[in-house]
């Protein structure tokens, strides 16, 4: 036999064992580590497959069933199953249906850019053309400032990277203007009384006086414009009224993710230009807002003056946010909710916003709040509440915030935020706008307790006691911490 007749003959016998699996009920399992193997095969070559499947072919009818795996192979293997026998075979190998794409990378901003220009629809662009070319890669973004006009979005397995931060990504000056009809339910479609300040493409948000806050909110980009009609690309959520103060804004989030996974964005600054901008529910929109997005980390990057909340996350899952700063937001500094498991926030510093310096929403359980500074915000340092269940909050700075340190909010009992641990939190100085306490509980939470924590006043504020237990509330474990200079006393229940 001839030797290209030999390499036709070996591709046609990979292609052919390859067609084999697929069609008779290989199952495909999760990406995994190295496994224990019956039988060591050389690597992830095509000869390695057909011995594999020689190997299969030869022991189906043994009461032993082989695991397979490649010798010197990658760190990662894709486990296949064939009849209760396993090959663990190198992936790059089983590259048949989707290909293998590198990493790719694109630069975004000035003159030696791969994309040249500094707006959101050049950051877009390259996004895009990564999504849709390699199913994910890195975008790069230059030192510069970036016109914002609609929210940058993520897809699965994008990296959004800047240069530090003198890559700003900054909110372009806000316009709104009122219903000349009312808008409804599922339109795509509103009809505005001056649409002189919209530009298709730009992102908005839809709304009325009684549809203004959580999720009643419609989010949308415009499509097109003619005359006093505005179109955009989803339906209307509500009905919105004209007789109350139907309004379309072009406030929108500076960064988002929605129903994404695998993504980063880091080493950047967002600037949400709240002076001139409408507020939007931080439900809805925030300087950084993810949405249904599961395996996100959001790292060492500035957000600052939005006016909403300045990091969001809402239905999500695994999200890590660390060594951020975020201030000056006109609501939250951060916001996870809505059912958010296994969260991790470590390293932030969380400062100066009008509301909380971080609002644990609703159903944010399992997780980690670790060596975070709250301090100087309006309202609490730290509020908990609606099913926010079993997260651990330790090592963090929680000072001189305008009401409490520490605020669990009123929730009927079986709703309540129990099993959440505080240890080894410093907490001072709280009460900033008048009477306040370390930690406040105001619901039955079961399992509370707090250890090693430091919990003090020094004549800043007023922190009026260490904590404090409205009526019927649980009792609190306490545990090794060391609390002074409080003039109502260390603990304290509501008369």
């Amino acid at each position: 036999m001839k030797k290209n007749e030999k390499k036709i003959l070996m591709f046609s016998c990979t292609f052919l064992f390859a067609f084999f699996i697929i069609t008779n009920g290989l199952l495909a399992d999760n990406l995994q580590k190295p496994q224990k193997a019956d039988v060591i095969i050389a690597d992830g070559t095509p000869a390695a497959i057909i011995a594999a499947g020689d190997i299969i072919k030869s022991r189906k009818n043994e009461d032993k069933q082989p695991l397979v795996k490649a010798k010197n192979a990658s760190d990662t293997f894709s486990r296949v199953t064939y009849r209760d026998i396993s090959v663990v075979i190198d992936t790059p190998v089983l590259s048949i249906i989707n290909p293998m794409i590198p990493n790719e990378k694109l630069t975004v901003g000035g003159a030696t850019a791969d994309i040249k220009g500094f707006n959101s629809v050049a950051i877009q662009t390259a996004i895009d053309a990564l999504h849709y070319k390699c199913n994910g890669g890195t975008v790069i973004l230059m030192q510069g400032n970036f016109d914002i006009t609609f929210p940058v979005r993520l897809y699965d397995n994008i990296v959004l990277i800047g240069s530090g931060e003198k890559t700003v990504l900054k909110k372009c000056k806000g316009f709104s203007s009122p219903f000349a009809l009312d808008a409804d339910y599922g339109e795509l479609k509103i009809t505005v009384k001056d649409p002189s300040g919209f530009s298709p493409g730009m992102g908005v948000a839809i709304y009325d006086e009684t549809q203004r806050l959580a999720w009643g909110v419609t989010t949308a980009r415009i499509t097109l414009i003619k005359g006093n009609d505005i179109y955009i690309d989803n339906y209307l959520l509500c009905d919105y009224h004209t007789d109350k103060k139907g309004t379309i804004s072009n406030s929108c989030s500076v960064i988002t993710a929605i129903g994404a996974e695998n993504i980063r964005i880091a080493n950047l600054m967002v600037d949400g230009s709240k002076e001139s901008n409408e507020m939007i529910d931080g439900c809805r929109e925030g300087g950084v807002y993810l949405h249904k997005v599961r395996n996100a980390v959001v790292e060492n990057i500035i957000v600052k003056n939005f006016n909403s909340d300045g990091i969001s996350w809402q239905i999500t899952e695994n999200v890590t946010v660390r060594n951020c700063e975020v201030f000056g937001c006109t609501s939250s500094g951060l916001h996870p909710g809505t059912g958010s498991p296994f969260t991790t926030v470590e390293g932030n510093n969380s400062h100066d916003n009008d509301g909380f310096g971080l609002f644990v929403c609703w159903r944010v359980r399992d997780g980690f709040v670790r060596n975070n500074s709250f301090h100087k915000n309006g309202i609490s340092g730290i509020s908990t509440g609606h099913k926010d269940t079993d997260m651990l909050f330790a090592d963090n700075h929680i000072y001189e915030n305008g009401a409490d340190g520490i605020q669990m909010r009123g929730e009927l009992p079986l709703n309540a935020p129990h099993r959440n641990i505080f240890k080894n939190n410093l907490i001072e100085n709280n009460g900033m706008k008048g009477k306040a306490y370390g930690l406040s509980i105001n619901c039955k939470a079961e399992g509370v307790v707090l250890e090693d924590n430091i919990i003090r006043s020094t004549g800043k504020g007023h922190q009026a006691a260490a904590v404090f237990l409205k009526a019927n509330s649980m009792p609190v474990e306490l545990k090794n911490n060391k609390i002074s200079g409080h003039p109502d006393g260390e603990v304290i229940s509501e008369k």
